[in-house]
């Protein structure tokens, strides 16, 4: 006989851990790539990417 798995239904807190803040729009924005050229703006850009949730924000500096 198989052993028995017990399966427990995630917490509110758990599920939902970071992304409220987000929500809000209170993103914790991290530097991914820095000094990137483009080449249409002909200017440097940073790329930021939130730690909690993963939405990309490009800053033209």
């Amino acid at each position: 006989m198989g052993e028995v798995l017990k399966f427990k239904k995630p917490k509110l807190s758990d599920k939902y851990k970071g992304r409220t803040l987000c929500h809000s729009g209170l993103h914790k924005w991290k530097v991914e790539k820095e000094s990137q050229f483009d080449v249409r703006r002909g200017k440097l850009v940073t790329m930021l990417r939130c730690s909690r949730c993963g939405k990309v924000k490009v800053k033209a500096t």
